[in-house]
């Protein structure tokens, strides 16, 4: 059997993403775009505003910790081991509510990885003072990958 690709975790580019969590990524180019694998190591209360993908799905998958998500008007309770698939133009959030959270996340096809490249920040860079990903600047990168910002986090 031949893998198409191995990334170890220090093979992976990591990106300082809301909150001051870090997100660490496979991206489309190591999948012939097919998706795109991302794994969040977050602390509690971090939340992406409102929002929906036009053009990728989105699963879910907390390693360890918790988190409440919600689909359309629906909130639901995500445990650890918990799978939530979100369909793309389905508007979603979440909001992490154990202290800290090991979260994949899963997109298909891939891309969706240069909305956090456009608005993250590499740690290979040194970090300027007091660095934050303000509210324009997400807006910004989620429209320019097809993501649309519905409301505030939840």
């Amino acid at each position: 059997m031949t893998m198409a690709c191995l990334a170890q975790p220090e093979q992976q580019q990591k990106l300082e993403w809301l909150d001051g969590g870090t997100f660490s990524l496979l991206d489309q180019e190591a999948t012939e775009g097919k998706l795109t694998v991302g794994r969040f190591d977050v602390a509690k209360g971090e939340a992406p505003p409102f929002h929906l993908h036009t053009r990728e799905d989105e699963v879910f998958i907390p390693i360890k910790g918790t988190a409440l998500v919600w689909s359309g008007e629906e909130e639901h309770e995500l445990r650890e081991g918990g799978i939530v698939y979100l369909p793309r133009n389905v508007p979603h959030a979440y909001r992490i509510t154990s202290d800290r959270a090991d979260l994949l996340m899963i997109a298909t096809p891939g891309g969706i990885e240069g909305m956090f490249r456009h608005a993250g920040r590499d740690l290979t860079t040194p970090r300027p003072d007091g660095f934050e990903i303000p509210t324009s600047l997400l807006a910004e990168a989620s429209e320019l990958y097809g993501g649309v910002i519905l409301g505030s986090p939840r």
